[in-house]
């Protein structure tokens, strides 16, 4: 395919986003009805399409409208492009421009439309940010690194340097956590490496780390992961201690790949149905990474960012409060409850704990932490409550 020919599936693409299709889902609709891309044709075509969501409404302004074709005309004039170069109508590529769309925008371009922010997301957002409001808003404007968690159990971080540098797959070590390393050439070879299927690396965000570094583990001690999904903080929990550790989830068809890269990883993870766990506990660890905006990850997951509304939001509020009740009831007396979100809002973070704590006795703040994009890896929040 020519540069121009990917511009115009990654048209065809955004176009059946607009339509309510998620962006993974139509990319692969199109790889599938176009055998003739090749694996690089994909990856310049899913790049395309994803940069252009996280930039959504810059993009549209830049391109005069909201639909597939603006977006990408913004896109292009965004990265400092003529789109000249690929509107020709040559081959498979856009039809050339017509003359209103050669025109620039006439007005300055609004803050929150520049920091591709939804309007009534600011508030909140600047809220919670305060004086990092723009520099957190601009970084999630951008393509995330790509981060790897070593399994200290399987080997060291100098080793998985080593094993990945073999085959080409560039990293260097990032100081978020001892575990975290940053890839910075050959992401795409990672899941065909040595190191991978030998499970001495999994993918991993560098916050997502240094959350699960903070969670106290010991010898002996029973674990849970009440909201586990796949499993990844399960499974770096496993890295470190000898412990038993039960996975949980209320959609168990999210952990079904759990007992494949636990293997892999040398490590055992019980898998519990949610009728199960009153009888496993009570436990001396249980960790909620409940539900929440995603808005610390918004660079992996950009389409989240336009179809989060308000109402969604107090639902996640209500439904995080809810989680947070009824696993305390599952921790022992001594033991941990530590409460994590992929969030940068204050009412998914701090605001739910204070709640909690303002009407749950014999509960107690450990320690709390907030991460943001600017501080190398995807936004997180983590509380650590003891039961006293």
């Amino acid at each position: 395919m020519t540069p121009a020919a990917r511009i115009s599936a990654a048209i065809e693409v955004l176009d059946q986003v607009a339509k309510g299709y998620a962006a993974e889902r139509a990319l692969t609709n199109w790889a599938r009805g176009s055998r003739f891309a090749g694996s690089k044709d994909r990856a310049a075509v899913r790049d395309h399409v994803f940069d252009a969501l996280r930039r959504r409404r810059s993009c549209a302004f830049l391109g005069g409208g909201a639909d597939g074709r603006a977006v990408m005309l913004g896109s292009l004039r965004a990265q400092g492009a003529d789109p000249a170069l690929f509107f020709n109508g040559e081959g498979h590529a856009p039809a050339p421009q017509s003359e209103a769309e050669q025109q620039p925008p006439r007005t300055e371009m609004p803050r929150n439309v520049r920091l591709d922010i939804p309007d009534w997301l600011a508030p909140p957002l600047m809220a919670s940010l305060s004086g990092d409001f723009e520099a957190v808003c601009d970084s999630l404007r951008h393509r995330a690194p790509v981060f790897l968690r070593v399994n200290l159990r399987a080997g060291t971080r100098d080793d998985a340097v080593a094993s990945l540098a073999a085959e080409g797959i560039v990293t260097v070590p990032h100081p978020l956590s001892n575990t975290a390393l940053d890839v910075t050439e050959n992401a795409r070879r990672i899941q065909n490496s040595q190191a991978y299927t030998l499970g001495l690396v999994e993918l991993q965000d560098a916050a997502s780390q240094a959350i699960t570094d903070m969670l106290p583990l010991r010898t002996g001690a029973r674990v849970l992961d009440y909201c586990a999904g796949g499993g990844g903080k399960t499974l770096a929990m496993a890295a470190r201690a000898d412990a038993t550790f039960f996975a949980h989830d209320i959609e168990s068809r999210r952990m079904a790949d759990l007992p494949v890269r636990a293997a892999r990883a040398g490590v055992e993870v019980t898998r519990l149905r949610t009728s199960d766990i009153a009888g496993h506990a009570p436990f001396d660890l249980v960790l909620l990474d409940v539900p929440c905006s995603g808005s610390g990850s918004w660079r992996r997951a950009p389409e989240a960012k336009w179809l989060l509304t308000d109402d969604r939001l107090r639902q996640l509020v209500r439904l995080q409060g809810e989680i947070l009740d009824k696993a305390a009831g599952y921790v022992a007396k001594g033991g941990v409850l530590a409460y994590a979100t992929c969030s940068l809002l204050k009412d998914e973070n701090a605001s739910q704990i204070d709640a909690f704590l303002s009407h749950r006795a014999g509960w107690k703040l450990l320690e709390k932490r907030r991460l943001t994009p600017i501080d190398g890896g995807d936004g997180f929040f983590i509380a650590l409550l003891t039961r006293v």
